[in-house]
């Protein structure tokens, strides 16, 4: 995976004062840790940070004033209605340790036909990998299966030097039967119906 590069500046207000000056300026409050090192308090510049979100477990090479962290976000707190970027927690990584992250599930084929549904038990699959090789996604067929059929965490094949970190056993998308939604739907108007009569 590619490494995304962004300027960070030593944070020395704090507060949220110095948090909402700081925002006015088009600059994120965030903190580094991780590694047992002492925690940093720095900002970054907001736009930057959101074009790199937009990939999933993305992996950034922090230049902190002349020294290089690369970090992995961990929690990012967002404005509600705005939707800009209000603080971020930055892990620190390094190449070749593991980290536990969730990568989406993709899905490619049609299921048998029949109307059937396929539900998402699971969005995000918990894997474990090479801090520096996070797969942003991975995909699974769904090609031809019928009402009733599961694919298990143990059904998705994974990137080499990535393994689950759920139980193998762990559903992550079944076929629901189209007859079976219809039914209750119609066993709910009925009851409807029942209520107001």
């Amino acid at each position: 995976m590619a490494e995304i590069k962004i300027a960070a500046s030593i944070r020395t207000e704090f507060g949220k004062g110095a948090a909402r000056r700081a925002r006015r300026a088009g600059l994120v409050p965030a903190v580094i840790y991780g590694h047992g090192a002492e925690t940093k308090h720095v900002t970054l510049p907001g736009h930057e940070l959101l074009l790199a979100l937009r990939t999933k477990n993305v992996l950034i090479s922090l230049d902190v004033e002349g020294t290089t962290e690369l970090v992995i976000p961990k929690d990012v707190q967002r404005h509600v209605l705005k939707g800009f970027i209000k603080h971020a927690d930055l892990l620190t990584v390094v190449r070749g340790e593991k980290v536990t992250v969730e990568v989406q599930v993709l899905t490619e084929g049609e299921l048998a036909p029949g109307g059937n549904l396929l539900e998402h038990v699971l969005n995000a699959l918990p894997v474990e990998t090479e801090a520096t090789h996070i797969p942003e996604s991975v995909t699974v067929s769904v090609e031809g299966l019928e009402a009733g059929a599961q694919i298990l965490a143990r059904d998705i094949p994974l990137p080499q030097g990535t393994t689950l970190a759920i139980e193998e056993d762990a559903v992550v998308l079944q076929v629901l039967s189209a007859q079976a939604e219809v039914a209750e739907a119609g066993e709910g108007a009925e009851g409807t119906e029942a209520a107001e009569a």
